[in-house]
């Protein structure tokens, strides 16, 4: 484990299913950092209010201060903390100073796979198609919310030093890939 003495600060970005958190925990471990997830922010803002993280999704479309919440608590993150991973939609937005900003992608099918397996109580379906179905519902709303309220879509390529299919990549494999990036290698 390499521990970074001066600031090192990584944003993972990417559609649900791709390994965001998976991959930002792994690499905050093994370079020695903080680990931050702006999903386990909204999955516990869900479980507050007693809804599902789809419901809460629903909720944040006519309510701004929900995502409001989020965005600053990814903010402060950012303006306090000098060494840390954070995966989230947003995280390279909210956090310009990052010195890494990496999206990971996956095709549906494979996004749905990972999420049964994981089981996932906020998105979970009896099979593929219905987890796809939640999934794109989900991210549909927050691409709106996002448009709306910042004007940025955070599919776009400009806001990633790297962008990562991780389909048919190994957990270790997408892992050592951000790592490398990371170290220059």
């Amino acid at each position: 484990m390499q521990k970074y003495s001066n600031s090192m600060i990584i944003t993972i970005s990417g559609k649900a299913g791709s390994g965001k958190s998976t991959v930002a925990k792994a690499l905050a471990k093994r370079l020695g950092l903080k680990h931050y997830s702006v999903g386990d922010l909204m999955r516990q803002m869900a479980a507050e209010r007693g809804i599902t993280l789809n419901e809460l999704g629903k909720l944040a479309e006519k309510d701004k201060s929900i995502d409001r919440e989020l965005d600053d608590r990814q903010i402060a993150i950012g303006k306090k903390e000098d060494n840390f991973v954070i995966d989230g939609r947003l995280t390279a937005f909210f956090i310009p100073n990052a010195h890494h900003k990496v999206f990971l992608d996956c095709e549906d099918g494979e996004r749905a796979k990972r999420i049964m397996k994981e089981g996932r109580k906020d998105e979970k379906g009896s099979n593929v198609n219905e987890v796809i179905k939640k999934i794109k519902e989900r991210e549909e709303s927050e691409r709106k919310r996002y448009k709306k309220y910042y004007k940025v879509d955070y599919y776009d390529p400009d806001l990633y030093d790297l962008m990562i299919d991780t389909t048919e990549m190994a957990v270790e494999e997408a892992i050592g890939a951000v790592e490398d990036f990371v170290k220059g290698e």
